[in-house]
């Protein structure tokens, strides 16, 4: 077990805790975006590129900064004496138990656990290649659906910001 292992551990679960109990918002969001930072160099330590890119893309470049500017942008509509966290905590931990203990059954058994997995890996550039010769259509398919639902979730957000009592000029 490397040193950059057991930092990026132990990184990616402080700032899991943090984000659970922080009662700042903002600081919040800031502590999920560097679990997912901590996951996606862990990702890279473990050899899986692809993984450790996506996450970098996806959840640290798009969904993290979704988070900060939706909690900035919806915080002041909420009361300020009205608390941000639920009452029933212990509902949500039954949940979290019964959840990882359907993941932990559904894991028990399998080779993986065992040392059986398989040992072939495939590079970034194997997947890239692939994207780009077998499977161009799907993947451009997939980039108008995208392109399509951003330009609909743009009109639907244009028409809620007009008055409502006054139509176009």
């Amino acid at each position: 077990m490397s040193i950059a292992f057991v930092i990026l551990c132990i990184l990616t679960i402080a700032s899991a805790v943090t984000a659970m109990t922080l009662r700042n918002l903002v600081h919040c969001a800031l502590a999920v975006s560097v679990t997912f930072a901590g996951l996606a160099g862990l990702f890279l330590l473990l050899d899986a590129q692809f993984i450790g890119f996506a996450q970098i893309l996806v959840y640290v470049g798009a969904v993290a900064i979704l988070i900060v500017f939706a909690v900035l942008l919806t915080r002041a509509t909420q009361a300020p004496g009205e608390s941000s966290f639920s009452t029933n905590w212990f509902r949500g931990v039954v949940v979290a138990g019964a959840v990882f203990g359907i993941v932990a059954g559904a894991l028990y058994p399998s080779k993986v656990l065992n040392g059986q997995g398989s040992t072939a890996t495939v590079s970034v550039r194997q997947i890239g290649d692939r994207l780009m010769s077998t499977y161009i259509l799907p993947l451009e398919v997939l980039g108008l659906l995208l392109t399509a639902a951003l330009i609909g979730a743009v009109i639907i957000a244009l028409q809620d910001s007009e008055p409502k009592g006054r139509g176009p000029k």
